[in-house]
């Protein structure tokens, strides 16, 4: 149950975030053409997560599927909540993401070890949070996560 309330608090609160606060420019490309780059490359391991999990690229909100890709991390609203626990150990912060840690450590204390250790996963890796990653989806994706010590 409260995994279906924290869904629809996403899902209320998406269009108004892409609307609000994501300024930057939707991406141009599309599942297929990522899935038509090389197979080492950080879009085509995006265009299978889309594809795995049935997703579209969301406009303003292309990063947060890359951040999954990066850092390993599934679906289920206990790893989205850890995926943000990892962002802000590696120096994020929006008004979303606290919402998100604060919603989460409240609906989940049982998962607050997992939490502390996606912070510190997010702590030890270089800052990654903020590069453009249009511009690197040709770049190999084990290439991404070895500079920027993302284990």
């Amino acid at each position: 149950m409260k995994d279906l309330f924290i869904e629809k608090l996403y899902e209320i609160s998406k269009k108004p975030y892409q609307k609000f606060f994501k300024k930057g420019e939707p991406w141009t490309i599309s599942q297929k053409e990522l899935l038509q780059l090389p197979e080492e490359s950080l879009g085509f391991h995006l265009g299978c997560f889309l594809l795995k999990y049935n997703f579209e690229i969301q406009p303003k909100l292309e990063n947060h599927d890359v951040f999954h890709v990066l850092t390993n991390t599934g679906i289920s609203v206990p790893e989205e909540i850890g995926m943000q626990y990892f962002l802000y150990g590696n120096g994020k912060r929006s008004f979303y993401l606290y919402m998100v840690l604060v919603t989460g450590t409240f609906f989940y204390p049982a998962k607050i070890s997992y939490f502390k250790s996606q912070y510190q996963r997010g702590k030890n890796a270089l800052i990654f949070h903020s590069l453009d990653y249009s511009k690197m989806l040709n770049i190999p994706l084990n290439t991404i996560r070895n500079t920027f010590k993302i284990i």
